[in-house]
């Protein structure tokens, strides 16, 4: 268990953001520190140079006004105020012979560079760096002309100046394992505390597959990355939600809606069988479930369609399709049926329209509105089918002068299997104006509706321009 939680603990975001904040960080911190430690090598390098020059400048300078008897007298007063040990200073020939020199004993003789003497014909002062006796120290050494044929060989130890390297090393290592260390553990904090969102986002999500449909992740108001991660889960949650009511919804509506035409059926079959004696009667009883369960295969296959619609599946023809034209035959082909029961079907198409869509599909969405107006407009009222040109597109109205729609009732007049109770008493099984929406989106377009009852409903389709090629 111990270890099971260790390796959990390993793979966790958190744990590896840390591990890379604090990487991140040393690789940063140690290259500033080598910088910072080539530059601190750099100007001690310079600084003992420029002294070491310096010297050579005032010995040169020395010898040519005071002679060589006040430069030997220098070069040992010089040697002893730095110490012998730190410092040492020897005149030579330019052959490398020595003329005098400071007390080398501290420094274990040290070896005249033929190189170097060579290289001080060209004129300029040559620098060495070689090991002290023992390995632990280094000395920088400069070698110049001091006067006409003699050469002035100047020595300085470089024990302080690394000491003090070493010192500021070790003062490095020390902060630095302070430094990550506190950074590893910052890291791991703001790791954990930018990622609490998730957890809640894990633990809401938890909780849902549990059962629980009605949480959400708590908001932190920062607008951060995070929070709007848990908006868009919500958002999610809220889609999720409200489908899964509607699909109940659905469900329920269509075992109610699909108990009335069976329970028809049985009741037909029952009493047939009870009380037909007659050939006609069981052939009545027959065309009767024939004609119910022709309803039923209607309201089914219109589910499904609405379905395919709605899920973006739904194969359509598209072509050039004249709206004008597909007006004035579906006006003719109600033309009938509106003149049995009194009434007048008027369509307005002053011009010729072009729309790239479904011919079928589309005919279908208009005669599904004019059927709905024959059906709720009473004897002696006016069906106008017009069509005119707007901002978004081409727009298709059908009014009618029938009963109206109640406000309360527009907003769901378009959900399946929804009926106003004024309509309940007409035949249907509420869906057509759900088809009529799920075709109409499914061209790019839209369906907006206006009524007063008593005094009529006007649906507006809109429907996107033909696109030119």
């Amino acid at each position: 268990m111990f270890f099971e939680r260790i390796n959990s603990f390993r793979r966790s975001l958190a744990f590896r953001l840390a591990v890379l904040y604090t990487a991140t960080c040393a690789i940063l911190s140690i290259a500033a520190f080598l910088i910072f430690y080539q530059l601190m090598i750099s100007n001690i390098h310079a600084r003992t140079d420029n002294a070491l020059t310096e010297e050579l400048n005032e010995c040169s300078s020395l010898l040519s006004s005071k002679g060589i008897a006040t430069l030997k007298e220098e070069i040992y007063r010089k040697a002893q105020s730095a110490g012998t040990g730190k410092a040492f200073l020897r005149l030579l020939t330019t052959d490398g012979k020595e003329i005098v020199s400071s007390d080398l004993g501290p420094w274990g003789g040290i070896d005249i560079s033929k190189t170097a003497l060579q290289r001080l014909a060209q004129g300029r002062p040559v620098f060495e760096t070689f090991k002290l006796p023992g390995g632990e120290h280094n000395a920088r050494v400069i070698y110049g002309m001091a006067g006409p044929g003699m050469v002035l060989q100047i020595g300085r130890s470089l024990k302080d100046d690394e000491e003090i390297l070493e010192d500021f090393r070790q003062a490095f290592r020390t902060a630095i394992a302070i430094i990550l260390t506190l950074v590893a553990l910052g890291g791991w904090l703001v790791a954990r505390q930018a990622l609490s969102g998730v957890r809640e986002v894990t633990r809401t999500a938890l909780a849902i597959s549990d059962g629980a449909m009605e949480k959400r992740v708590p908001l932190t108001g920062w607008g951060d990355e995070i929070d709007r991660l848990s908006q868009t889960f919500n958002h999610m949650l809220e889609r999720i939600q409200f489908l899964i009511t509607e699909m109940r919804e659905v469900t329920d509506n269509i075992a109610h809606d699909l108990k009335s035409p069976v329970t028809r059926i049985r009741g037909l079959a029952e009493v047939t069988l009870t009380t037909g004696r007659s050939l006609d009667e069981y052939r009545s009883m027959a065309a009767s479930t024939v004609e119910e369960c022709d309803s039923l295969l209607g309201m089914i296959n219109t589910m499904l369609e609405i379905s395919e619609f709605e899920a973006g599946v739904a194969t359509l023809n598209i072509t050039k399709v004249d709206i004008s034209a597909l007006i004035e035959e579906a006006c003719d082909l109600f033309q009938p049926l509106a003149e049995d029961k009194g009434l007048v079907i008027k369509a307005k198409v002053p011009f010729q329209c072009l729309v790239s869509g479904d011919k079928r599909k589309l005919q279908r969405a208009l005669t599904n509105l004019l059927d709905n107006a024959i059906k709720y407009t009473p004897s002696g009222g006016t069906i106008t089918v017009a069509i005119e040109e707007g901002e978004k597109g081409v727009i298709i109205s059908v009014s009618d002068t029938g009963r109206g729609i109640e406000a309360d009732d527009i907003p769901h007049i378009f959900d399946r299997f929804y009926r106003a109770d004024k309509s309940r008493s007409e035949s249907g099984a509420g869906l057509g104006l759900s088809l009529v929406l799920a075709i109409v989106r499914a061209h790019g377009g839209d369906i907006q509706v206006s009524s007063s009852p008593g005094a009529g409903s006007l649906f507006s389709i809109v429907l996107p321009r033909e696109k030119s090629a």
